[in-house]
């Protein structure tokens, strides 16, 4: 096999991974916990590094940002508290630094010489972008009634996600491209597998005389690693998440999970407005994105079905129609 034949058989893959899969609602978020999980979900990505996949992680932070602006609300009266923004960076850090351990381990074990680098990356964004006047994605732990009152009166956004649950909110404007795309190439082009918009990224702008400038706000990383996998040209979008697939009927004893959408039939469920603006509805429109602006085929999957998932054996493929 020449190299250049060699060359053309390298695929890439981005994979996104919900904050969830690291700090679950039914015990405590302790790092112990975390770091327990995130060596679970590693498992995945080992076989398809194996297979030689480039690889992309993205990770979410919704249940980590949110226990973050408690620490700084608790601590405001003895340091001084930290924006939005740059907590989106601290999470992007510690969590990048849980998940690229874990990967490094699992792949020392396997026996497979890859490298890992986590990668802090900015989210560009439009500084008018109307979504920055309106809350809409959950952020943080599910709170009680009267918690989300609390929070209420003084001045914070709470609402209902799709669990019916209260949880803090916050805005979540549109990604546009992600700043550091250049060197997530290069490193991907050297085999190096790439953590990178974690939490979905900071968001930032471009002012015309400061030059990037950050917004207090969280982008949605499944929208982020759309945009990410389009600029890359990849093959394969994974959104890898705690639920087993879309499901038709969801939340009714008749739901039953679609194991193939075409773009179509993904925009119809969304245009039928039955979607959580903060959980799946994100999930369907990014995957819908990447492959109406050419991508062969998202999935949406259970995190620990990833490589079943990709051999269209569980989850849902996205694909466009015959």
């Amino acid at each position: 096999m020449t190299r250049e034949h060699a060359q053309t058989l390298v695929r890439t893959a981005v994979l996104a991974l919900g904050g969830n899969a690291l700090a679950r609602s039914d015990e405590p978020p302790t790092v112990t916990n975390q770091f327990r999980h995130a060596r679970e979900s590693v498992a995945p990505i080992v076989e398809l590094a194996r297979q030689g996949w480039r690889i992309v992680i993205v990770h979410g932070n919704g249940p980590q940002v949110g226990d973050e602006l408690v620490r700084n609300e608790s601590a405001r009266k003895v340091v001084e508290p930290l924006p939005l923004g740059v907590l989106v960076a601290e999470t992007a850090g510690w969590i990048g630094y849980m998940l690229q351990q874990s990967l490094q381990n699992a792949l020392a074990s396997a026996r497979v010489q890859r490298d890992v680098a986590t990668v802090i990356t900015q989210t560009l964004v439009d500084r008018y972008d109307p979504a920055l006047n309106q809350p809409t994605k959950p952020i943080g732990h599910s709170l009680s009634p009267q918690e989300a009152a609390r929070i209420r009166d003084a001045g914070r956004a709470v609402g209902k996600d799709g669990s019916g649950e209260w949880r803090r909110m916050a805005t979540s404007p549109q990604p546009l491209g992600v700043v550091e795309f250049p060197v997530i190439k290069r490193l991907l082009e050297q085999g190096t597998l790439v953590i990178a918009a974690g939490g979905g990224g900071p968001p930032v702008y471009q002012d015309p005389l400061l030059g990037l400038e950050g917004l207090d706000a969280v982008v949605d990383k499944d929208r982020v690693s759309a945009i990410l996998a389009s600029q890359l040209d990849a093959e394969v979008l994974m959104i890898l998440t705690n639920v087993d697939a879309v499901f038709e009927g969801w939340g009714t004893p008749e739901a039953k999970p679609i194991r193939r959408m075409t773009v179509e039939q993904a925009e119809q469920m969304i245009a039928a407005g039955s979607l959580d603006a903060g959980g799946m509805k994100p999930k369907i429109e990014a995957a819908a994105g990447f492959v109406r602006r050419g991508g062969a085929r998202a999935i949406i999957a259970r995190l620990s079905e990833g490589p079943a998932a990709l051999r269209g054996e569980t989850g849902t493929t996205i694909a466009r129609s015959p």
